[in-house]
């Protein structure tokens, strides 16, 4: 007879680290690819968090910021740079997420609306989503990429696969 398969911490720990990976690495390429296909649109949105309000500063960040973010994706998905990258996507979430959630207050205080009942389009590509659904999405992000951060995934990157095909031949 055999025993039903069980997972144990050996086994379920690589798995969720690659589903992470995945996850956060597709966010990121589907982001990217959406604001490099609609350029124009994507600086619209940034004029509105009124952030910068250099011309140039903000088309350099219109301009560069969708394929730093295609980058990310292809490198989580692909298993390099793995704590690298997921340390990158903190420095990126952190700031973009409180730019929602201040503007999100703004428009709160604007409308007259409970902040869960606010809704705009962020400029991740998704449309208008209700600002509390966004923050729960971006914390979850956050979650994953310091997950990746302490180490998990890792073991089952691209780079770990070639430093063991290459000790093969030392």
């Amino acid at each position: 007879m055999t025993s039903p398969r069980t997972f144990s911490r050996a086994t379920w720990r690589p798995t969720a680290g690659i589903l992470a990976r995945w996850v956060l690495g597709a966010t990121y390429l589907y982001t990217g690819c959406h604001k490099a296909l609609h350029p124009v649109d994507f600086l619209k949105l940034l004029r509105q968090y009124e952030l910068f309000h250099s011309a140039p500063a903000l088309d350099t960040i219109a301009a560069l910021l969708p394929w730093f973010e295609v980058a990310c994706g292809l490198l989580l998905v692909a298993g390099v740079a793995v704590r690298g990258t997921a340390l990158v996507s903190l420095l990126m979430l952190v700031p973009f997420t409180t730019a929602v959630f201040h503007r999100a207050l703004a428009l709160k205080s604007a409308l007259a609306l409970p902040l869960c009942a606010v809704k705009f389009d962020c400029g991740c590509g998704t449309g208008e989503e209700f600002v509390c659904h966004k923050l729960l999405e971006n914390f979850l992000l956050m979650g994953l990429s310091c997950w990746l951060l302490a180490g998990a995934g890792r073991k089952e990157s691209l780079r770990y696969a070639l430093k063991e095909d290459a000790s093969q031949f030392l």
